[in-house]
């Protein structure tokens, strides 16, 4: 486990990853009664230092989260941060600018609005399962989504998976806070890239998350962090694979959007619907409104919390479940929104007076982006890509990171054509091809930069293992050694002794020799 030298330094390591979340964003120290020995001169400029500070907010136990608010408090300083982790369950990792108690005895907190951010130092995935094993969530990381993470902690269910920034992304309100958007939009890619091993879809992106402690950070890694200009361009890749921009900005296809328009609102208050056989009902209108908002701009989250508040007000409504599974639908990145026909007839048989309410739309209608790859008479290169590296991952070993093939044999096993490989390795990012040797003796070995990165994390483990070995066998010998040179030094001197005391015709006893080196 990485961090096997938790144990051994545990304020240290616990302070370092305090240091790498929080940043600069709390005061160092507390201001009324810190425990460090430097004066108070010294300890107000080190407060003071570079920019303006926040806060965060905590809770003691899980049960302080009831309906009638967060029952917790709030810390401006890191010391009190690291002196109260073990006594805290849950804080927000991310730094507000504005926070208050929302009661006079000051016990209930208010103010971790998305808003009131100040910066964002970490982006945060729940699992809220232990179905899956870290090594399992660390390798999800790495081969589907962005990277190695900086941190793991265990929750009672689950694990919380922390990917932490070199540096924060600062929220202002500039263009309609543009760059909460942009880290919301990250949040968003980072759990669907790792659905593989249940990553909660709907948790709040910069909300309460489990604080780490001594008892259950599961991985540490201080240098798997991330510039925003890294995690911004990812994000961006990702969303050009669903064919959609990066920046949330709603769309405007006319003078308001979509979502303001005057039949969107009338479907969004249409709640006697249930369909019947043969005819379109509540899946096709909650889709449907889901469209709009994925068409929209609209945040994933922002759709779900909508149509969850529709479906509660429907005489027969749907399942929690069943909303999500529509939702994720809509935002799968196989359609582009809505189409005008449909919502027309969703009008006229759910809403009075739609006669006179007029639908406009930029585009002919929802479509899917590409056919499906069995549906063409060729794949795409990133399509070949992905074949090549599932296969690879396989039949992988964790020691040994790549496969020994040649270009034949993986050309037959994939059942792709030589040429295409050809144009593939020219331009992929992410399978490597190596040789080794010359002639007869030349080998091919293939991996992808996943699982080269998955064998050197694997590698520098292996051999931190083997070297305190080693060095523990080094001490050994040498004592070993030691103890016989000691011994061998006792005899000597005992001999030359004898020889000088006994006449030389005297012979001396093996048993007298033992007895005096013992």
């Amino acid at each position: 486990m990485a961090i096997s030298a938790f144990s051994v330094q545990k304020k240290d390591k616990l302070e370092q990853i305090f240091d790498i979340i929080l940043h600069e964003g709390l005061l160092t120290y507390n201001p009324k009664s810190s425990k460090s020995s430097i004066s108070k001169q010294l300890l107000a400029r080190v407060n003071d230092k570079h920019h303006k500070k926040g806060a965060i907010f905590v809770v003691r136990k899980k049960s302080d989260f009831t309906d009638s608010g967060v029952k917790g408090y709030i810390i401006s300083s890191k010391e009190t941060v690291i002196e109260q982790a073990g006594k805290l369950t849950h804080f927000t990792p991310n730094i507000y600018r504005r926070y208050r108690y929302a009661d006079q005895d000051r016990r209930y907190v208010k103010g971790f609005i998305e808003e009131n951010l100040q910066q964002v130092n970490t982006f945060v995935v729940d699992i809220d399962t232990k179905e899956h094993t870290v090594q399992e969530i660390l390798l999800a990381c790495i081969d589907e989504s962005i990277g190695q993470p900086t941190l793991i902690v265990s929750s009672d269910r689950g694990y919380q998976v922390f990917f932490m920034l070199e540096t924060p992304i600062y929220i202002s309100n500039k263009n309609e806070f543009r760059s909460l958007k942009v880290a919301k939009r990250i949040a968003e890619n980072l759990k669907r890239s790792l659905k593989s091993v249940d990553a909660d879809q709907y948790c709040n992106d910069f909300g309460f998350f489990r604080i780490p402690n001594h008892q259950n950070v599961e991985w540490f890694d201080e240098t798997a962090v991330y510039t925003p200009a890294s995690l911004i361009a990812w994000s961006q890749r990702r969303d050009n694979d669903m064919g959609r921009s990066l920046y949330v900005v709603p769309q405007k296809m006319q003078v308001t959007s979509l979502t303001q328009s005057e039949w969107f609102n009338h479907l969004l208050h249409a709640t006697d619907v249930k369909g019947e056989k043969g005819q379109i009902g509540r899946n096709n209108v909650l889709f449907t409104l889901a469209l709009v908002c994925f068409q929209d701009g609209k945040d994933q989250s922002f759709t779900f919390d909508l149509l969850d508040e529709y479906n509660a007000n429907l005489r027969h409504p749907l399942s929690s479940q069943e909303i999500k599974t529509i939702v994720a639908s809509a935002y799968s990145g196989k359609y582009k929104g809505a189409k005008k026909e449909y919502v027309e007839q969703l009008l006229a048989l759910y809403v009075q007076g739609a006669e006179g309410v007029s639908v406009h739309f930029g585009h002919k209608g929802w479509y899917k982006h590409k056919k499906a790859r069995e549906d063409r008479e060729r794949s795409h290169c990133h399509e070949w890509e992905q074949d090549i590296a599932d296969w690879i991952a396989a039949e992988k070993s964790v020691s040994e990171p790549f496969i020994w093939r040649t270009q034949k044999e993986l050309c037959e096993e994939i059942g792709i054509a030589g040429s295409t490989l050809n144009k593939l390795l020219k331009q992929s990012k992410k399978v490597i091809k190596t040789t080794t040797g010359k002639g007869r003796n030349a080998k091919t070995g293939w991996s992808t930069v996943e699982l080269y990165i998955e064998y050197i994390i694997w590698l520098k483990k292996d051999l931190g293992a083997r070297f305190a070995q080693s060095v523990r066998l080094i001490v050994g010998e040498q004592m070993e050694l030691f103890e016989r040179v000691a011994g061998y030094t006792t005899l000597l001197n005992y001999v030359k002794k004898m020889m000088q005391e006994r006449p030389l015709t005297e012979q001396l006893s093996m048993e007298d020799i033992l007895q005096h080196t013992g």
